[in-house]
C-alpha cells in the first residue's frame, strides 16, 4: 500500500477439524497477484489469490469456504480432512 498498489487482505477467519492455518492468518495480494503470508499451507493459496485479485478489481468483499467435499479445495489440494472460512476484502 505504501508503494501505491491496490491490495486485499485475506483472513482465515473460521476453521473446522484439520486445517492448515489457524484463525485470525492472513495473506496480503495486490492487484499484480504478488502476495505475502498465508491462509492454507499453501493448499488453497492459488485460488484465494485470484479471488482476491477479483475483490481488488470490484472492490466487493467476499467470504470464501474450502473443505474436503467441496471439488474446489480437491483440485487446489485442501485434503487435510477440515475445512476453512476465508473473508477477502480490499483495504487502503
Amino acid at each position: 500500500m505504501r508503494a501505491g498498489r491496490d491490495v486485499a487482505l485475506a483472513t482465515v477467519v473460521e476453521t473446522w477439524g484439520s486445517a492448515p492455518r489457524p484463525p485470525g492468518s492472513h495473506l496480503a495480494v495486490d492487484a499484480d497477484g504478488l502476495f505475502e503470508g498465508s491462509v492454507s499451507g499453501g493448499c488453497v493459496e492459488g485460488e484465494v489469490i485470484v479471488a482476491a485479485m477479483d475483490v481488488i478489481a470490484t472492490g466487493e468483499p467476499r467470504m470464501l469456504e474450502y473443505g474436503v467435499a467441496d471439488e474446489t479445495a480437491w483440485r487446489a489440494g485442501l485434503s487435510c480432512g477440515g475445512r476453512i472460512r476465508v473473508y477477502v476484502e480490499r483495504v487502503g
